[in-house]
């Protein structure tokens, strides 16, 4: 069995101070949270197997992402970087793994056109490409079902979270990163249901991300979401756990992680 993975994430808007991890509610209601490079060290010297950077208003303000805060944050951190936001063609991924990213994370581009996920796989490598899904739980035609949310949850595209997971496996993506924006920042656990009809319809990793809260949370994750990897961002953010300290107890729980 593999090590199942702890990651931290950095969201990040150049809005404020130029670019600084934030944190939100449900993609709403963001703080300031700190210094992405300064912070980034702090988790890795803490255990954590990757670092997520997202630049969450990138693809809303039709930008680039900040390539110069890559570059601090990878000069701060020796695990896998996952670098998304606004990344739109090739060169835009290609400028992120030169800045530092070991990864990179496409959502409302690979929605808008599919086909970058197979260049970027096999530009880079499938496991360079990872597909974020935000999802959301919304009615359907009288039927209730989750669905894909674009540009750092603002707009709703009426695509099946479930058949879209399944897409992007098949067009070459290495990972999901999938996160319930219901449960997003709320500290009340993941969504499980979420996370277990993903896992169970793909066969690439999938990562849990939106509720870490308790420690327990994390490992139902793992245990009934039967995610690969577990993404908290509130919760380290703020103090409440260490990554060491989310470790130690899924060990504890029989849960293999790397020490």
């Amino acid at each position: 069995m593999l090590s199942k993975r702890i990651i931290v994430c950095l969201d990040c808007d150049l809005a404020v101070k130029g670019g600084r991890v934030v944190k939100g509610i449900k993609f709403r209601q963001t703080k300031y949270a700190g210094v992405p490079w300064e912070m980034a060290k702090q988790y890795y010297e803490q255990g954590a197997d990757e670092i997520v950077f997202l630049d969450i208003t990138a693809s809303a303000e039709k930008r680039e992402t900040m390539i110069e805060v890559v570059k601090k944050t990878s000069e701060q951190v020796f695990v896998p970087l996952t670098v998304g936001g606004g990344i739109k063609t090739i060169k835009d991924a290609e400028k992120l793994f030169k800045a530092g990213a070991d990864k990179v994370s496409i959502n409302s581009a690979a929605i808008n056109s599919p086909e970058l996920i197979t260049k970027i796989s096999k530009e880079f490598g499938s496991q360079a490409c990872v597909v974020a899904i935000d999802a959301k739980k919304n009615s359907f035609k009288g039927r209730t079902r989750f669905e894909c949310f674009v540009f750092g949850g603002r707009k709703n595209k009426r695509l099946n979270a479930l058949y879209w997971a399944k897409q992007a496996e098949k067009l070459g993506a290495g990972e999901i990163l999938l996160t319930s924006i219901d449960a997003d920042g709320t500290q009340k656990g993941f969504d499980l249901e979420l996370t277990s009809l993903i896992s169970d319809s793909v066969n690439i990793p999938v990562i849990a991300s939106g509720g870490a809260g308790t420690l327990e949370s994390f490992s139902e994750a793992i245990k009934k979401g039967k995610a690969d990897a577990v993404l908290g961002a509130s919760v380290f953010h703020f103090g409440k756990y260490s990554v060491k300290e989310v470790k130690d107890y899924l060990k504890k729980q029989n849960i293999m992680v790397r020490i």
